[in-house]
This record gives C-alpha cells, structure tokens and sequence, in this order.
C-alpha cells in the first residue's frame, strides 16, 4: 500500500508539533547528517524539523555514531579519519587517521569504546572514545561495512559484504562468537527491540534475521531493490531500499509486509527518535531529509540538507541507543 495524501500529511505534522511544544519532550531529538558529496554536517532540531547549523567536515563523510556527553563521531572515508565532534558547535576535539579503508562505525558507551569496520583489511579496529586511540582489532570477512551493538550491550556485529556474512562478537571480551551465512552482499544491519538482529542484503534485495547468541538464522524476508539502513519503531521494521526510493515496513510479530512507503531518491541512514515517533530519512540523491511517522505510515514532512546525505549508523542524538 502506497501513502500519498498531502493534506492528511500536513494536519499530521501540525499535530506533531502541537505536542512537540505541548509536552517539551515529544521530538526531543536532534539528527546529524553526514554529507558525503558537500563535506558537511547538517545539525537539524527535530522538534522544529528545520537545519540549525551545517559545518564543514573534509574527507567525504558518510559514517556517523552519536556518543554520550555531547560526543559525535564521524567517518571520512576519502581522507580515512575518524573524528570526535562537539554536538553543540561542531568543533573537532580528537581524531584520527586510519591505514585502511574505515566506512561504518559504532559506539559503545557502556564501555568507552568505538568500532570501525575497515573495509580494505577484514577488520573491525577498536578505539578509545576519547583520544581515538587503537586498543584492538578484531577479525571480520571481507569487506566489513555497517556494525551494530545489540541494545542489551552483549553483542557487536559487523556485515561482511563480498564474504556475505555476518560476523559475531563478544562486546565485552571482544571474542569473536560466531560467522554467520546470510544473503548476498550484506551492507547495514541493526538490532531489533527483541534483542534479533536484522541484516539488509543489497544483493538478494532481502533481510536476514538472526539469532545473535545461538548464531542462528530465523528467517529471511523480502524487501525492496538494495536494501540498506533498518530502523524500528512501533512494533515495526523499516527497511530503506536505495534503488526503489522506498520504505518496506515489516510486522515484527509475523514478519509479513505491511505496506511501502514513497520517500526521496535513494534513501540510505534511517534512525528513529526518542519517543518512537518519529523516523527519519537521509536521501543521498536529492539532498534531502524524509520524516515518517511510523503509525500512520505517512511521510510527514520532507526537508532540504547538504549534498550527498549519507547518515551512515546512529545519528540521532537523543534517540534510541
């Protein structure tokens, strides 16, 4: 089912904002876009759903992590530096420069700690929060790209595109669990509410479900063309298809299709807000920023930003960790 009233979509965001102001707390959020093509980084109120700063970020930015105490961690692919950004000004406070291919990151608060997949050399490399400093590196398959922490804090997980697999490990000894078989050329997953793990494969252009501590797979299920980020959000999964320009929305009780959601051109990061909602969309292709409402299934709003929007990981400060 495709969602496209406009007037429903306006009185929707009117609502929203009416309780955003109401309850001081509704869109308490803020999201951080990387821009890959214009070497930005866009800051946008959620409660407002407007730009408030853009500041310059070198290198080609697409990988994004959201920290504790006012922390942003960015990846510059281009230039292979990973950077420690004040959220309130933008300033870089630490950062560093890596001999391999980073591309998706990660942060685990419980510990201090980033993962940063390196695309060149099968590796996820661990850094300290504050320094950036190496203190380990963990073996992945081929070409690692998005990595996820379960919410729990017992699980990290990397998508090992060109080996398509999923590699498994402990987040507290950083033991390697498991390599798990799943569709082809697997890019971002993210763990679910329920603790599963879910796999977007741009290859087979379909999701694979996991069992993170048994290493099992549950199922697989098919979504639309190149599928990329994962978000979830009243009781649902939606999934970003970059060469559909859709959302596929997912019942996470029957693992059925419950409808397909028209947003930007070639939609990558998705994240959720604090609340549940909210969604939001970069869309590398048109530059612009979607935002979903993951109850009525409507877009609600759709935003212009920098160019090249990526939002690669967790970019929204205040949102789900």
């Amino acid at each position: 089912m495709r969602w496209s009233n406009a007037l429903a979509q306006q009185a929707k965001l009117g609502l929203a904002l009416f309780l955003a102001v109401s309850s001081g707390t509704a869109l308490a959020d803020t999201a951080y876009i990387t821009c890959q093509n214009g070497n930005e980084l866009s800051r946008i109120d959620l409660t407002e759903m407007q730009e408030t700063a853009r500041w310059p970020l070198p290198g080609k930015p697409a990988g994004v992590a959201v920290g504790t105490n006012n922390n942003l961690f960015t990846v510059s692919a281009d230039s292979k530096t990973v950077r420690r950004l004040s959220m309130k000004t933008g300033e870089t406070l630490s950062q560093i420069i890596l001999d391999g291919g980073p591309i998706g990151i990660a942060a685990d608060a419980q510990r201090g700690r980033l993962f940063v997949s390196d695309w060149y050399n099968a590796r996820l490399w661990v850094l300290g929060t504050t320094t950036l400093e190496i203190q380990a590196e963990l073996p992945t398959g081929t070409s690692p790209a998005g990595i996820a922490i379960s919410d729990d804090g017992r699980f990290v997980a990397s998508a090992d595109k060109d080996a398509d697999q999923v590699s498994v490990f402990d987040a507290e000894t950083l033991h390697l669990l498991h390599r798990i078989a799943v569709g082809i050329r697997p890019f971002g997953l993210r763990f679910a509410p329920n603790g599963l793990l879910f796999v977007g494969n741009v290859g087979s252009n379909d999701i694979s479900l996991l069992d993170a501590e048994s290493g099992k797979i549950l199922a697989t299920v098919p979504v639309g063309e190149r599928p990329y980020g994962i978000a979830f959000a009243n009781n649902r999964a939606f999934v970003t298809n970059q060469y559909a320009n859709t959302l596929t929305v997912i019942s996470l009780d029957t693992l059925e299709l419950e409808a397909t959601i028209d947003v930007g051109e070639y939609p990558e990061g998705i994240d959720v807000t604090a609340e549940g909602d909210v969604l939001v969309i970069a869309n590398w292709f048109d530059n612009t920023v979607s935002f979903v409402d993951p109850d009525t299934l409507s877009v609600i709003r759709t935003l212009e930003t920098c160019d090249g929007p990526r939002a690669f990981g967790r970019f929204l400060g205040g949102g789900r960790q």
